[in-house]
């Protein structure tokens, strides 16, 4: 995930929050974007517009990014609304601003003024309505949305009435190592409880948020979002339905051999065939992901190991030495080292005196190339991979940071999700050796099989899962799917998809999308189901500039500098072209395609298909 003080002690960061918090809002700011000149508009008025625009949208967004990093580490009502009230400011400049950009529709503009004013109209997830008390409101729901996701806690009485509590982290250990049916489902439902409260604020957030982006002209915030695309909001979600219909064959495979591996594990009572399967029994809380069970699938029991949990904590790797084995494969591609205030301004470990959101990030607080990420790692495998995927963003900001503020994004926010990804396909079992946390890599048919089941589930078991969250806010910001109906066409998307169902009965009072940190957060999910279609196009581009020749699987473009130079070409446009030319600089192509990730994941498809015979596949 991305965007946007160093990290501060306890006492430097409460003395921020009180300057901050003790301006009043109308003096911090810079007044809202009005049309140059009165009269007939001109293309020159509109060049002038843009760069004023870039210009107070810079200084906007790096207040607004500020407060952002504050309330994310060191979360409390005061750095809420903080947050709230600099967020609200800059919901009311772009809605202005948006509004007085049509003021040149029609008009024959340059390419990079045009760029930037369609950029502008759908740079924000979220478009405030202009009157000021809504926006207050839209604002101070979002902030008590994401605080209430960030301080939730699952908490239980023992016989003696004395109170035990589990944060999410603790909450998603169990689910990651237990495999104890009823804990699993003690910890399911214990998050699920934090979102409950949730629901009538997101129901005024949608019609908030809705106003608001009728106001600049798009029929609800979901058609806002879809237009993001470079391409009408009924194609892009065509074009995703395409791209899934591309990978669900395989996904489908998947599942059939999970479930029957998990009914070996829980029974057939509790996990039946031809059934979706009980959403906390995949070792996620959200069964997003389902790396956590590869014990209970594993197709080759007693090859060698390739526990690279294990060796980070034997090695004693801590956060820095795994953070620098991320900056290190980036730059073994020829790209630069990360900046020395990276170093200095980073969270990398959970503080021991405060609440802060653990969920990862990567951050350009300024947009000056002041690149952070924040994390609580854990000497873990999974946080290795997370590391490199959050260095992806760092990298794309630095190698764009000087570009206008407009155009410092992903082509499309799914090329940002991607890079890293794509690197973390080079994470290969050869490179692992290389860098010394595995000591022997047997080359064999069964440690593939095995290798390829624990990315399959990550990268294959996520795709539904990535298509299916944004699937249900666009129903829900479009009006079809009503406010009493919100969980019941959560769950009804969920099995469609994913082929995954509620372990316990819901009822229209729970709220469990606000469960997903994505959904309170207000933050588009699209992105990482391109992502995962994407890091597979990208990766294949990169090996063949590399001039790799054998299965895709197999390759690392670890210390190429050619596959650095086609990563490098990408990166540095940023958004100032539309999707489709960067992906054109990346891959040769212009249409994205799942081909690749079909390609890399042959030799286990050929496998499952072959163990699934004789089973009761789909739900």
């Amino acid at each position: 995930m991305i965007r946007p003080l160093s990290l501060l002690s306890p006492l430097r960061a409460a003395c921020v929050v009180v300057l901050l918090s003790a301006l009043p809002v109308a003096a911090q700011a810079p007044g809202a974007a009005t049309p140059a000149g009165k009269g007939k508009p001109t293309a020159a008025d509109a060049k002038q517009f843009a760069d004023r625009v870039n210009a107070d949208l810079k200084r906007l967004f790096t207040r607004q990014a500020t407060a952002e990093w504050i309330k994310s580490t060191y979360i409390t009502d005061d750095t809420e609304q903080n947050a709230a009230w600099i967020n609200e400011e800059v919901l009311a400049y772009m809605n202005q601003a948006i509004k007085d950009s049509r003021r040149f529709d029609g008009l024959k503009l340059d390419s990079d003024t045009a760029r930037t004013l369609h950029l502008l109209r759908v740079n924000s997830p979220l478009a405030a309505p202009s009157d000021p008390q809504k926006r207050a409101e839209l604002t101070t729901i979002a902030a008590k949305l994401e605080g209430t996701y960030g301080k939730g806690k699952a908490c239980k009485k023992d016989k003696a009435g004395k109170e035990t509590c589990k944060d999410l982290g603790e909450l998603e250990d169990v689910m990651a190592a237990s495999r104890n049916y009823d804990e699993l489902l003690e910890a399911w439902s214990g998050w699920h409880r934090v979102s409950v409260p949730m629901r009538p604020l997101f129901e005024r957030f949608v019609a908030l948020s809705n106003e608001g982006a009728k106001e600049i002209g798009f029929a609800n915030t979901g058609d806002l979002w879809k237009s993001a695309y470079d391409m009408s909001p009924d194609a892009f979600e065509k074009e995703t339905q395409r791209l899934w219909q591309q990978v669900q064959p395989l996904y489908n495979d998947l599942h059939c051999y999970v479930r029957a591996q998990l009914t070996k594990k829980y029974g057939a009572d509790k996990v039946p065939a031809g059934k979706p399967i009980p959403a906390h029994l995949l070792g996620n809380m959200w069964a997003q992901e389902w790396n956590n069970i590869y014990p209970l699938v594993e197709p080759y029991a007693g090859q060698a190991s390739l526990d690279v949990t294990a060796s980070l904590k034997q090695q004693a790797y801590d956060s820095i030495k795994m953070v620098k084995t991320g900056e290190s494969f980036f730059t073994s591609l020829g790209l630069k080292p990360l900046p020395s205030t990276f170093w200095d301004h980073s969270m990398f470990t959970k503080p021991r005196d405060r609440e802060v959101v653990c969920h990862a990030s990567a951050w350009d607080v300024t947009y000056n190339n002041d690149l952070r990420i924040k994390m609580c790692i854990k000497p873990t495998e999974e946080d290795l991979v997370t590391i490199h995927h959050e260095l992806g963003h760092d990298y794309y900001f630095t190698y764009y940071y000087q570009l206008p503020v407009l155009y410092q994004s992903g082509a499309n926010d799914g090329f940002h999700e991607a890079i890293g990804d794509a690197i973390t396909l080079s994470i290969t079992p050869g490179y692992l050796k290389q860098i010394g946390l595995l000591k022997d890599v047997p080359k064999n048919d069964k440690n593939l099989i095995n290798l390829q089941m624990k990315d399959a589930l990550d990268k294959v078991a996520f795709l539904p899962f990535g298509l299916l969250i944004d699937q249900w806010r666009w129903d829900v910001f479009a009006g079809k799917t009503a406010p009493a109906d919100y969980n019941k066409a959560w769950w009804a998307l969920r099995e469609k998809y994913q082929g995954i169902s509620a372990p316990v009965a819901r009822t229209a009072e729970d709220f469990d999308p606000g469960a997903k940190y994505h959904v309170p957060a207000n933050v588009p999910y699209t992105r990482y189901f391109l992502a995962r279609i994407l890091q597979f196009q990208f990766h294949k581009a990169m090996c063949e500039a590399a001039g790799f020749k054998g299965p895709l699987h197999e390759c690392s473009v670890y210390g190429n500098k050619e596959a650095g130079k086609r990563l490098q070409a990408m990166l540095e446009l940023g958004a100032s072209k539309p999707w489709q030319e960067a992906l054109f600089a990346m891959t040769g192509q212009r249409q994205m395609d799942a081909t690749p990730l079909i390609e890399y994941f042959a030799p286990l498809r050929q496998w499952l298909q072959e163990q699934n015979k004789g089973q009761t596949c789909g739900w």
